[in-house]
């Protein structure tokens, strides 16, 4: 009895180690930035409302996406969900170059086990792979809680570096800040100069603040994007602009998906990719010196 007893404990041993080797789950995200506004930009002073706000609306579209995060107890891989284009819209090589400013593009692969993550981008035509250490965020827990599709989640917070070649991480400059530009705007505009551009509008931080919303009811330590590092899966992430908000999770599904890491492109580290990015970006800049209203640039200076 006591050799049956055991041999039944050692089978529901190995079945629940088994059960959570074969654990595999699936996060639907929704993803939106708000869209800047165009209204009262200097250089943009020939354009209309109606076509300021037809800017407003194209870049808010553009700002909203659609992500699903496959994940197992080590890795995961973050893709943006494929949509078909509507006749008329930019060409795939635009859309790609734009996509990969504004949190889009490549299959971003996180493994916690190794604290590393590798994501494919393609940038004026050539093809990358960042691979790199995840960033360490120092999550302050909360006690605040709610529920998210009936999970429920709890707080935390943490203050990250921005990146300066994420789009989205633009911000309004205050109404100080925009004076003071005035002033030097009507200072060149005496001198003959007419240098006007997005950054008199909008300024990159140096940080920005992270607020997440975990549940350990599903105990993973992932997330969308590169965030990681909670005890349970990330269902929604704020930064002040950009809400990326869990709205669909499948747990153990019979169709499994390989999560593996990209493999094509030129092997690169973030902080190489974000300088050869940096500096193509700088080239256009000083193309567009001059031009009034010129296309936003990627990076702070």
């Amino acid at each position: 009895m006591k050799k049956v007893i055991y041999y039944i404990s050692l089978m529901l041993v190995f079945t629940q180690m088994q059960a959570q080797k074969d654990f595999q789950g699936m996060a639907v995200y929704e993803s939106k930035t708000q869209a800047p506004k165009f209204e009262g930009m200097r250089g943009n002073r020939d354009i209309t409302p109606e076509m300021q706000k037809n800017m407003e609306e194209r870049m808010k579209k553009m700002l909203e996406k659609t992500f699903i995060l496959n994940f197992d107890k080590s890795a995961s891989i973050y893709k943006e969900e494929e949509k078909l284009e509507a006749p008329g819209q930019q060409g795939g090589g635009m859309r790609i170059m734009m996509n990969s400013f504004m949190g889009g593009g490549g299959t971003f692969y996180k493994d916690v086990k190794t604290k590393s993550y590798t994501v494919d981008k393609e940038f004026m035509g050539k093809e990358f792979l960042v691979i790199d250490s995840l960033p360490k965020l120092n999550w302050k827990m909360e006690s605040e809680t709610k529920q998210i599709g009936g999970y429920t989640c709890y707080k935390a917070t943490a203050v990250k570096e921005a990146s300066k070649t994420d789009f989205r991480n633009f911000r309004p400059k205050n109404n100080d800040d925009k004076k003071t530009e005035d002033k030097k705007e009507d200072a060149k505009k005496t001198s003959g100069e007419t240098k006007t551009n997005f950054e008199d509008n909008f300024e990159m931080p140096k940080e920005i603040t992270i607020t997440a919303w975990y549940s350990p009811e599903i105990p993973v330590n992932q997330g969308p994007e590169n965030y990681w590092g909670l005890p349970g899966l990330i269902l929604e992430v704020n930064d002040g602009r950009t809400t990326i908000l869990c709205s669909k999770i499948v747990l153990n599904a019979i169709d499994k998906v390989e999560i593996k890491p990209a493999k094509k492109g030129k092997v690169i580290s973030q902080k190489e990719y974000d300088e050869t990015v940096i500096k193509k970006m700088e080239e256009f800049r000083e193309m567009n010196r001059g031009r009034a209203g010129g296309p936003p640039p990627m990076m702070g200076r």
